[in-house]
């Protein structure tokens, strides 16, 4: 199946120099779409193989991916008015947004009784009041045309306790509760919002909390000190893997599922 929707949209991904968001780009400029790729510094372009998407997309049958803009523009979702401007920006200089995601996120690995003030703040605000500051901007373009997609790529996290990862977990949960929220608000004008919630995924941010080089293995095994069950599948997600997912959400083949959350993690919640 052919996913469609994509072919001259334009999308706005928050957290694009991520691995997730990194890879959601690429198929977003593939498929079609001029894309605002942001994050805390301007996107590196070079970043996003633009060479190797032209060739798999002209032996597709389909117009070269660079033809597709790319516009990598900095933003801070923490700054409320700084991704409201952003949004308006974009929409004076290139034409209406139908399509939003939020993928940028932050970790925290402390326990409840060693994490800051600070340190819960510091979460929070990317986590849950960048999706609120997105998905607040866009609706506010969104709505009066009475179209568009959102997807927040949250965390299965969201629903299920992590040992030593309250803050993460909890600003997950409020994530994944907003774009919800916002979705029920949006769905009478036509505009969904849906979730894509990974598990253990093979990007710095997971690498970054092994040990060794056994950690991937620990991870698909379960970790039985932390309460925290295998992965099913018996393998790591990859990026592509949460991208090829929000792909789905975003498209026309989609086109009457809104307010759902997706979860993409190997079978690990042991729930759908």
């Amino acid at each position: 199946m052919q996913l469609t929707g994509f072919d001259g949209r334009l999308a706005l991904v928050t957290g694009a120099a991520g691995g997730i968001g990194q890879a959601l780009v690429r198929h977003l400029l593939a498929a079609g779409c001029t894309v605002v790729a942001t994050d805390v510094a301007a996107i590196d372009v070079a970043a996003i193989d633009v060479a190797a998407l032209d060739a798999a997309t002209t032996l597709a049958g389909r117009p070269p991916a660079q033809a597709a803009r790319l516009l990598p523009r900095a933003l801070d979702v923490r700054n409320g008015d700084a991704v409201t401007q952003l949004v308006q920006q974009i929409e004076a200089e290139h034409g209406a947004i139908d399509i939003g995601v939020n993928v940028a996120g932050v970790l925290s690995g402390t326990r409840v009784t060693e994490t800051s003030d600070a340190e819960w703040r510091r979460v929070f605000a990317v986590n849950c009041d960048g999706v609120f500051h997105l998905g607040r901007a866009l609706a506010q373009v969104m709505q009066p045309r009475g179209r568009g997609a959102i997807v927040t790529v949250g965390s299965n996290a969201a629903g299920v306790p992590r040992h030593a990862m309250a803050a993460y977990a909890a600003s997950k949960a409020a994530a994944h509760m907003f774009t919800r929220c916002l979705g029920l608000e949006l769905a009478p004008h036509g505009i969904r919002c849906n979730i894509v919630a990974p598990g253990s995924t093979l990007t710095p941010m997971q690498t970054g909390m092994w040990a060794d080089e056994h950690g991937a293995e620990r991870v698909i095994a379960g970790l039985p000190e932390q309460y925290k069950a295998g992965i099913p599948l018996r393998k790591l997600a990859t990026p592509d893997d949460i991208a090829h997912a929000v792909m789905f959400l975003l498209s026309d083949q989609a086109g009457h599922v809104a307010l759902s959350d997706l979860y993409v993690d190997g079978g690990a919640t042991l729930r759908a």
